[in-house]
């Protein structure tokens, strides 16, 4: 229940977001254009971000509202895996961003392990796919689903990139601290969870 209250802000910013796309009236727009206000002022008394900097987001949004795709690679060497420091906020996470348009999934999570961590991988498993807000992440505005990839390392050596600082292997037990609007130590788990017994069925919500 302590989180009702972001259903409610996304589901009004969802009724906003599609009235403002699709309905002609001056006076519907009026009108969705207030609801998307109660919405982000709803967000910003439950967070750390302005209420103008929540309108300049969400105005953002256009089309129809649907949850975006968060991909996330998990490779593994030995008992230790992969994690990228992110230059956004000096934390660590499993390499991984949107999917991008004209790429797969795994063709995306395969990208985003090149990019950020300077490695070829293999995508050779769907781990899960989770909706972000049922899985302990800070709350976001923006509803997303998570899928996690089981990846094998091809070839290459660690390097950054413009969105990363640093990117190293790390034991389960010896994790730094994580950046959770993208990963949790429990997902982390999971994955690790995937690694050790390959023929578990992709977990999802």
């Amino acid at each position: 229940m302590a989180d009702e209250w972001l259903n409610w802000a996304k589901k009004l910013e969802a009724i906003a977001q599609i009235g403002l796309t699709f309905s002609k009236s001056p006076y519907d727009l009026e009108n969705y254009t207030a609801i998307r206000e109660i919405a982000a002022e709803m967000f910003a008394a439950n967070s750390e971000l302005e209420k103008s900097e929540i309108i300049k987001l969400m105005a953002s949004y256009i089309g129809y509202a649907t949850p975006k795709i968060d991909v996330r690679g998990a490779l593994f060497k030995g008992d230790t895996i992969l994690l990228v420091q992110e230059k956004i906020d000096q934390r660590w996470s499993l390499p991984g961003g949107w999917a991008d348009i004209n790429d797969s999934a795994g063709e995306s999570v395969v990208r985003e392990i090149r990019e950020e961590a300077g490695l070829i991988a293999k995508a050779v498993k769907l781990i899960a796919f989770f909706d972000k807000h049922k899985h302990n992440h800070p709350p976001d505005i923006l509803h997303a689903y998570k899928s996690f990839f089981l990846c094998e390392y091809i070839s290459g050596e660690l390097k950054t990139n413009h969105e990363t600082l640093d990117a190293g292997f790390f034991a389960l037990d010896e994790l730094p601290p994580l950046s959770l609007p993208r990963v949790t130590e429990e997902e982390i788990r999971t994955c690790y969870k995937h690694y050790k017994n390959v023929g578990l069925p992709t977990e999802f919500d």
